[in-house]
């Protein structure tokens, strides 16, 4: 048998969004989204211009110790800029991604529509990349890593995705449960 990795390591990926992640989204609310459960919560707020922008720390050297907790709302933007979004356009598109140029998104419906417009051009790159095409290095867009065969860099986004899919789904069951939890609803930003 011939195993074809490239479809391996993209199946890997789409089943979780298809069969997993995607179904559990269903029926997101604003409420939800923007849901702070615990004090100083790092979310998207609405700016005084009237847009979002993604609560973050302007350098490494900023950020807080321990890390705050991130709401829905953040999480949905950092896997739709930071871990797809940026990776594609670096990778597949022309190349000029950065966090200044993003439009956050200010609703659930458009959060989830953010993650899948990243994840699609994700996945549309990484399969023209064929087999051949696992084996090349990453090359500058990933600093360090620029050495690494680009099938390293399928494999962190495809745990990145899992890892942070998880915690979006915790976060949904905690709201559903924040009642029986005692924990207050919060305010939404909006």
């Amino acid at each position: 048998m011939t195993i074809t990795w490239n479809h391996e390591l993209l199946e890997q990926l789409d089943w979780y969004m298809v069969h997993h992640f995607r179904p559990r989204m269903r029926g997101l609310t604003d409420e939800e989204y923007f849901w702070e459960p615990v004090a100083g919560c790092w979310n998207v707020r609405r700016t005084d211009d009237g847009r979002f922008e993604m609560d973050h720390a302007r350098n490494m050297d900023d950020a807080p110790t321990p890390a705050p907790f991130t709401t829905i709302a953040w999480r949905l933007a950092h896997i739709g800029s930071g871990v797809l979004g940026m990776r594609a356009r670096n990778h597949f598109g022309d190349g000029a991604f950065t966090f200044d140029d993003v439009d956050w998104p200010g609703s659930a419906a458009e959060g989830l529509e953010f993650v899948a417009d990243a994840y699609d051009a994700w996945k549309e790159g990484v399969a023209a990349l064929g087999d051949e095409g696992l084996a090349r290095p990453c090359g500058l867009a990933e600093g360090p890593y620029a050495e690494h065969p680009f099938a390293a860099l399928v494999l962190h986004i495809n745990r990145e995705m899992l890892h942070h899919g998880a915690e979006v789904c915790c976060i949904r069951d905690l709201y559903a449960h924040r009642t029986s939890l005692g924990v207050p609803a919060g305010s939404s930003p909006a």
